[in-house]
């Protein structure tokens, strides 16, 4: 059975090599896992006074966490951190009290960036992050992109061994989250 997983991009810019790694891996995924991205870019920042009514894009990005199997952020790295973008995702994600679309939720990391550490000081701040509001997160294997030119073409990703890599990825994912989905057993 294919799992249905909410990414969560969090380079807001329409061009981003986040965005474009994910398009690439939502290919090498199939059928395990059919990734679809979640828009965060119309969330208004997160402010506890909004929580009466909430407002539409976060009523429909809740409901699209919700619905989904699992979830994938896939990070950028700014300033060795992880994306305000993102942060004000999970915020909403989290709240209100009592209404947290995150708990429980099969989840991994991924990220691509420019830079040389590719995304490794932003995934470990997020991994905190993600963890402290109940994303159950997998540990393995990990994916840092130290990104290039060339690497992604068209969609498709032209190095073997890296889509090996990604593939491997997918299908421990899948795995992770077909364990999580398992009923518990009963004594």
């Amino acid at each position: 059975m294919t799992a249905k997983v909410a990414v969560i991009v969090g380079s807001l810019r329409k061009d981003s090599v986040n965005r474009s790694f994910t398009q690439a891996l939502a290919k090498l995924a199939r059928p395990k896992l059919d990734l679809q991205i979640v828009e965060i870019g119309d969330l208004p920042l997160y402010n506890q006074d909004l929580e009466g009514d909430l407002p539409a894009p976060v009523v429909r990005f809740k409901q699209q966490i919700e619905s989904a199997d699992a979830v994938l952020f896939v990070t950028p790295e700014f300033n060795r951190s992880f994306s305000a973008a993102l942060k004000n995702a999970i915020e909403w994600g989290s709240r209100p009290w009592g209404k947290n679309s995150w708990a429980g939720k099969p989840g991994a990391i991924v990220g691509a960036t420019l830079g040389a550490v590719g995304t490794a000081a932003a995934q470990s701040q997020l991994r905190s992050v993600a963890s402290a509001v109940g994303v159950a997160l997998t540990a393995q294997p990990e994916v840092y992109l130290s990104y290039r030119e060339g690497l992604i073409v068209d969609g498709e990703i032209t190095d073997a061994s890296f889509a090996g890599l990604l593939e491997d990825f997918a299908a421990k994912f899948a795995d992770w989250i077909a364990r999580l989905r398992q009923p518990a057993l009963s004594f």
